[in-house]
């Protein structure tokens, strides 16, 4: 398609259609192109385009107010939608802090736990464990926890880089997931880290219960989880739950966490959350933590949007959409048939190394040898081919350099509402895309 000039970058100068409308999982662009929202945008449209009831909430709002500044005025909005949070999130779990992106939450998060320390009389502490590969936001201070080179290498010189462990991929490392010494031998890489950087100094562990963009919908082995809880209450080490994609019912709880009994002292959550009808994200606090901030002076931190009344209350009107059309229910149950489906598509392509996700939120990762998981050519440049082949076809998935610079992994996350035939044509299309890219590279 032909562009006139404009004014508006973004990450490159590759040019896109122009939308035009959308509605459910599909999208429109002008020239009537229809495709099918395979990864919800960024994994963010988890409960659809143009929901009629979050519209209607919309505008009921902008009737009353659009904008009320936090620091002048509470806002219904904001408390209902703050007492909503509470009640689905793990207990203890009780305070609520709005923001307006998950960068914007992890950097919350993590400012929340030094003061909540510097309170404690803990000054010391100041380091935050992360994961390698992971993604945790594109501001300096999430930046640092992020691992994956290609974004973070160009910064480093601008920020202090975070100490991290490897994430707990047992498929890359020839481990049985589903044994608990699995989930045990990464976890405790932990505790190695807290020892070696000296527990004094740790402030906290960030982890993605289901991995995002950065693992490819990772799932943790048996027992990773509640051991990890395990070394953080042993040395004091606040533990974060990142649910900034996981998050918000696609895995089939509201919070993927949720899933291992093991909660965190604060999760941060964003994308499906706000489901892109409005810039939405939260951080939910322990009381205690909270409360131990506040006594000390306060929370010296804050966004000029934070609580937008607007914002929440389409946050409320998607969290009612998501219980009255059981979402969540189907995000188990037609992300068991895409599930089956991909690993199906893993029998027919060799390139096909492995198949992950909970719920609607699966991956599968390209590689040239399954045997050994050895990557296709990082010249073949296979993530951004798949994704524009399968975009030709009218199918946006989503893809990431699974190992670093190399390595190539696809998210197929579509809304969660989408049916069984759906299902089928997201299979259909990529089967097409599959064909085809194979083709092109060598690789039948």
């Amino acid at each position: 398609m032909d562009h006139e000039k404009n004014h508006l970058f973004y990450q490159s100068r590759q040019r896109r259609p122009r939308l035009k409308r959308s509605e459910g999982i599909y999208i429109w662009d002008v020239d009537g192109k229809r495709y099918l929202d395979g990864s919800s945008g960024a994994m963010v449209c988890n409960i659809g385009h143009s929901n009629p009831a979050v519209l209607e909430a919309m505008r009921r709002q902008m009737e009353i107010s659009t904008f009320g500044y936090r620091l002048h005025f509470e806002t219904e909005p904001g408390e209902l939608l703050a007492a909503k949070m509470a009640a689905l999130a793990p207990e203890g779990l009780e305070r609520v802090f709005f923001v307006s992106g998950g960068s914007e939450a992890v950097e919350s998060a993590i400012k929340l736990a030094r003061q909540y320390k510097l309170a404690r009389g803990e000054a010391q502490r100041w380091k935050v464990v992360s994961r390698y590969p992971a993604y945790h936001g594109c501001t300096l201070g999430a930046l640092a926890l992020t691992g994956y080179a290609p974004m973070t290498a160009p910064f480093d010189p601008m920020m202090r880089t975070m100490p991290k462990i490897p994430a707990p991929r047992a498929y890359l490392d020839g481990l049985d997931a589903d044994d608990p010494a699995t989930g045990h031998h990464y976890a405790d890489m932990l505790e190695e880290r807290i020892l070696a950087e000296g527990p004094e100094t740790v402030l906290a562990f960030i982890v993605e219960p289901v991995g995002g963009a950065s693992t490819g919908c990772l799932v943790p082995p048996v027992g990773y989880m509640a051991r990890i809880r395990e070394i953080c209450d042993r040395y004091g080490v606040v533990l974060i739950h990142d649910e900034v994609i996981s998050g918000g019912g696609r895995t089939g709880t509201f919070f993927a966490g949720d899933h291992w009994n093991a909660p965190p002292d604060i999760v941060v959550i964003s994308k499906g959350f706000g489901a892109g009808y409005m810039p939405l994200g939260a951080i939910i606090a322990h009381d205690d933590v909270v409360e131990t901030v506040l006594d000390d002076g306060g929370f010296i931190h804050g966004f000029t949007y934070a609580g937008n009344p607007l914002a929440c209350a389409a946050g409320i009107a998607v969290l009612e959409e998501i219980e009255r059309q059981g979402m969540m229910e189907n995000s188990v149950v037609q992300g068991t048939r895409l599930r089956a489906r991909l690993e199906t598509l893993m029998q027919l392509y060799p390139i096909i190394g492995d198949v992950r996700g909970m719920g609607l939120l699966q991956a599968f990762e390209l590689v040239s040898d399954r045997t050994t998981m050895e990557p296709l050519p990082k010249e073949l440049n296979a993530t951004d081919r798949l994704v524009e082949t399968a975009y030709e076809n009218g199918l946006i998935i989503y893809s990431r350099r699974s190992r670093g610079y190399s390595g190539d992994h696809f998210l197929v996350a579509p809304p969660m509402i989408t049916t069984e035939k759906q299902v089928d044509e997201i299979i259909d299309k990529l089967t097409l895309s599959l064909d085809q890219f194979s083709a092109a590279a060598g690789l039948e």
